[in-house]
């Protein structure tokens, strides 16, 4: 098992853990509690022992099902959270981003009651509040770990300007952010203060929402309720979706030459690119996540990462759509 220390926070975790999202929301429907309590429970017996979730998903729905399953097995988890956006409790519409004090000590607590736990490993700030400092935001984080209800402190989607301005406040012990074959634009920026600051990169969608799994088909529609339907995720939209699959035919040829599978490849290439790379694969079905974690075995040579390398210059579409940009790298 290839494991790795989240920042310099003294938290080990396998490098390949669990982004838990799609099992509430955005991806379909939510995965029913039982169901989703095994698939964790099977989670743990497969080697992972850390776990993204945020107060986002789901509405508090994605903590809950954490809650179900870990509040008598705390001891083997790693459990990630996330604060700051708003949403509208009746409608679950999307209202705002709020870094305040006021607002993360009322999200905490929710937190830790749907977790059932006294505390959360690593807390993240989700997404950038534009009107709050981030110092101040930050501060008030810092005040959580004093308390004893967090252990590390971390940021998403976060620019190299925002890590350094909180990490001079209190130690930031990762970024999240979407890094794959498909996404590298935090390369030249966050990803080196990532390295300058002593922290770890969480990389989520390391399998492009799935483009890189190679399931995919230009035909491809998403079903009720997945979020890569319509504009919200310009890369799937008709004519990106067509060129990015033929980019998704390379991936597929290393793969099957190796007679393994393109997600392996592409976390292979994601915790190939340096050591303080964790990643966080999200899947509803035990063979996938069982799978996903055989991608640590895989060593990629210099040529099939050169191979790699040269596809995300070619992606055709952005990652999120302008109107949900201005967090992002933030």
């Amino acid at each position: 098992m290839l494991t790795r220390e989240i920042g310099q926070s003294g938290i080990a975790v396998n490098a390949i853990g669990l982004g838990c999202m799609g099992l509430s929301e955005f991806y379909g429907p939510a995965i029913e509690t039982k169901a989703g309590v095994a698939l964790l429970h099977a989670a743990i017996e497969a080697g992972v022992n850390h776990f993204d979730t945020a107060q986002l998903y789901g509405m508090g729905a994605n903590e809950r099902l954490l809650g179900d399953a870990f509040h008598d097995r705390r001891d083997k988890v790693v459990i990630a959270t996330k604060f700051g956006p708003v949403r509208d409790k009746t409608t679950g519409a999307f209202l705002d981003v709020d870094g305040s004090e006021t607002n993360m000590r009322s999200a905490i607590e929710d937190s830790l009651r749907f977790l059932r736990t006294d505390h959360v490993d690593l807390y993240y700030l989700h997404r950038v509040d534009l009107k709050t400092p981030i110092e101040e935001t930050v501060g008030a984080m810092a005040k959580l770990v004093e308390e004893g209800k967090v252990r590390a402190l971390g940021l998403s989607e976060a620019s190299a300007e925002t890590l350094r301005r909180a990490h001079a406040v209190h130690p930031i012990a990762a970024l999240q952010s979407e890094y794959s074959i498909f996404s590298r634009d935090i390369e030249d920026g966050s990803l080196k203060a990532v390295d300058e600051i002593g922290a770890s990169l969480v990389a989520y969608s390391p399998l492009g929402r799935g483009l890189l799994t190679g399931r995919f088909t230009p035909d491809y529609t998403p079903g009720k309720g997945d979020f890569r339907a319509g504009a919200s995720q310009p890369r799937f939209e008709a004519e990106a979706l067509k060129a990015n699959l033929e980019l998704v035919e390379e991936v597929k040829a290393i793969a099957a030459a190796r007679e393994t599978n393109p997600a392996q490849i592409a976390i292979a290439w994601v915790l190939g690119r340096a050591d303080n790379i964790l990643t966080i694969p999200g899947t509803t079905k035990l063979a996938n996540l069982q799978s996903n974690l055989a991608g640590a075995q895989i060593a990629l040579t210099n040529d099939e990462t050169a191979r790699l390398n040269a596809l995300a210059d070619h992606v055709k579409g952005a990652r999120y759509p302008a109107s949900r940009a201005s967090n992002i790298n933030a």
